[in-house]
C-alpha cells in the first residue's frame, strides 16, 4: 500500500502478524489487495503523527533482524518524541561505546522507519547524519517533533 505523506510517498507492508516495513517512496503494490488491519492501522497512525496527534505507535510488528540489529531496533523504540540520541550514547546503552559503527549499520537496516524512530538517531556533532531516506527527509522529521523549533544543529 502506498500512502502520502509530508516526506513523499511511502510503501507499506504487512504480514499477517504485523506492519514489516515501510519504504520511502512507491514500489509496485499489487492494487487490487484488500487493506489488511496492519495496513489500515498503519495509515491511520502514520496520518495522526504527521497531524501531530500522536507521539508514539501502537502497531503490531513483524520485523526480522539479527540478534544485534533487534536489540538496536527496541533501542530506537525507546527514544521519546521530539529528542534525539547518537550512535554513541547508543552503542553506550548497549554496553559497549565502540559498538557506534555497528549501531549506524543496524539503524540503517531497520525496517520500519519512522515507527521505530531511527531518524532521533544524530552524529556525535549534533548534526544529522546516515538516514537511508535521505537527510532531507530526516530534517523534516526532526522538525516536525521538535517542540522547541530545532533539536540540531544545521
Amino acid at each position: 500500500m502506498v500512502i502520502s505523506s509530508p516526506v513523499g510517498p511511502l510503501t507499506l507492508a504487512a504480514s499477517t502478524r504485523g506492519l514489516t516495513g515501510i519504504r520511502f517512496g512507491s514500489r509496485n503494490v499489487a492494487p487490487d489487495r484488500p487493506e489488511s488491519v496492519h495496513l489500515r492501522d498503519a495509515r491511520l497512525q502514520l496520518a495522526e503523527y504527521f497531524a501531530g496527534s500522536r507521539f508514539e505507535f501502537t502497531l503490531p510488528l513483524d520485523v526480522h533482524g539479527t540478534p544485534f540489529q533487534l536489540r538496536v531496533w527496541e533501542l530506537l523504540s525507546a527514544i521519546p518524541y521530539g529528542e534525539t540520541t547518537t550512535y554513541g550514547q547508543l552503542a553506550v546503552r548497549l554496553g559497549n561505546p565502540n559498538l557506534s559503527r555497528a549501531v549506524g549499520r543496524a539503524n540503517g537496516a531497520n525496517p520500519v522507519p519512522i515507527v521505530r524512530p531511527c531518524h532521533r538517531v544524530i552524529g556525535h556533532n549534533g548534526h544529522p547524519v546516515g538516514f537511508g531516506g535521505g537527510l532531507d527527509r530526516k530534517v523534516i522529521l526532526l522538525r516536525h517533533e521538535s517542540r522547541q523549533g530545532q533539536l540540531f544543529q544545521l
